[in-house]
């Protein structure tokens, strides 16, 4: 994981870089399942590139510090391009891709909304603190920007990573999860559902049915057939529910919400033209 500042060597950009030969394979293994090129964000020293590049797939390199980049690119083979980029930048390639990363603590999310927002990668297996790759993957409890996200994509929880794995130890464990692209989206209307999504998750009220039932978003009558169905209680907060639930629960609200206006949250603002990986 390394931070993403425009200047400054490994330990002032913050690297923590994987050191541990039984995660590395773990990440080998799980990208081995997956077919297409390969785009990994910061490849760092290379202890995951090198891997990578064995698959015989082609692998872009993705490395913000220059140093870490020019010395990356002296030793891949063929396959293998290293773009000294950021990765909250760099222009993803337009064909289909495996994303894969080991990403700095601090801009976990950042990056999760560039990718999320990204069109055309199939599968990213991804390293991010503990409680946020959990988190994602909606164990223990889903985020939002999970659940705005569930409908097209499937989150999963492949391990947890001890801090010791890493070179500079982080004060955290690690997680290793993955984000694969549904085929069939559970909901069309992206924009109206995640609008949706964030009007319950910051709705007043202590559960779904209060949250609902003040927001306007469903009658009482409705939202307890909803509840019966499903087996929640009404205090159910949102955090709680399964991507099958939210998709549910929103052909039962979907026309009080309309996409109208704006950007969905979380879709970057246009950049200037970076160099595409390929």
């Amino acid at each position: 994981m390394s931070s993403r500042h425009p200047r400054g060597g490994p330990h002032e950009l913050g690297q923590n870089f994987l050191v541990d030969r039984a995660v590395i394979s773990a990440i080998e293994e799980l990208v081995a399942r997956t077919t297409g090129p390969i785009v990994e964000i910061g490849a760092g020293s290379g202890t995951v590139t090198m891997p990578l590049s064995r698959l015989g797939r082609p692998v872009t390199a993705v490395e913000v510090d220059p140093r870490s980049a020019r010395h990356l690119n002296r030793r891949v083979p063929d396959n293998v391009t290293v773009l000294n980029e950021d990765i909250l930048r760099v222009r993803l390639p337009r064909h289909p891709h495996v994303i894969v990363g080991n990403l700095p603590f601090h801009l976990t999310t950042s990056i999760l909304r560039r990718i999320l927002a990204a069109p055309h990668w199939h599968t990213a297996v991804l390293l991010a603190q503990w409680e946020v790759a959990r988190r994602r993957a909606g164990v223990g409890g889903a985020t939002m920007l999970t659940a705005r996200s569930w409908p097209w994509y499937e989150f999963a929880l492949h391990s947890r990573v001890p801090a010791r794995s890493f070179r500079p130890a982080p004060s955290v464990d690690g997680g290793l999860f993955t984000v694969t692209r549904r085929v069939t989206p559970l909901v069309s209307d992206q924009r109206g559902y995640q609008r949706f999504v964030e009007h319950v998750f910051t709705g007043p009220g202590r559960g779904l049915r209060e949250i609902l039932t003040r927001t306007g978003l469903i009658d009482r009558g409705a939202l307890n057939a909803w509840l019966r169905s499903t087996g929640l209680r009404p205090d159910v907060l949102p955090k709680d529910l399964t991507a099958n639930q939210w998709a549910s629960l929103w052909e039962r609200t979907g026309t009080r919400v309309n996409g109208a206006g704006g950007s969905p949250a979380g879709t970057p603002p246009r950049t200037a033209r970076r160099r595409r990986a390929r």
